[in-house]
């Protein structure tokens, strides 16, 4: 065989070895949660803000351990969730459900239902932080 078709072999086979590989790897990965901020302002309370997001989570997907630097209150709305958070039993929740996380607790919802789940959040935030932090 000629260099040169040696050498076209080669770059096809590594394309393909990479397209197997980013199709494995995203195979892998759970579903992700969506997260829309609906509305982000300013309180009256000194160093704090209002957020309000929609939060999305399919079937089988988890947020993963994260921590806020707010309180926060949600309402489902649709869907069926299993809700971890420190320091308190795991719980199953539903829409018409409210719940709420307190200040700098770790936590994690996972959607343990068939349906994409969906919930409103509210947070009550320190000003100026990122409002969602990978736990360690």
């Amino acid at each position: 065989m000629s260099k040169r078709i040696l050498i076209g072999l080669g770059v096809c086979a590594a394309a393909l070895a990479a397209v197997t590989g980013l199709s494995a790897a995203k195979a892998d990965q759970a579903p992700a949660v969506k997260r829309t901020v609906l509305l982000k302002q300013d309180m009256e309370i000194p160093g704090r803000e209002a957020t309000m997001a929609l939060v999305e989570l399919p079937p089988g997907g988890a947020e993963g351990r994260h921590t806020h630097p707010a309180e926060v209150y949600v309402f489902v709305l649709e869907g069926t969730l299993s809700l971890e958070i420190e320091g308190k039993p795991t719980v199953t929740v539903k829409a018409g459900d409210v719940f709420n996380v307190p200040y700098g607790k770790i936590h994690q919802a996972t959607n343990v239902g068939t349906t994409t789940a969906k919930a409103a959040a509210v947070f009550v935030a320190e000003k100026g932080k990122p409002l969602t932090t990978p736990a360690k």
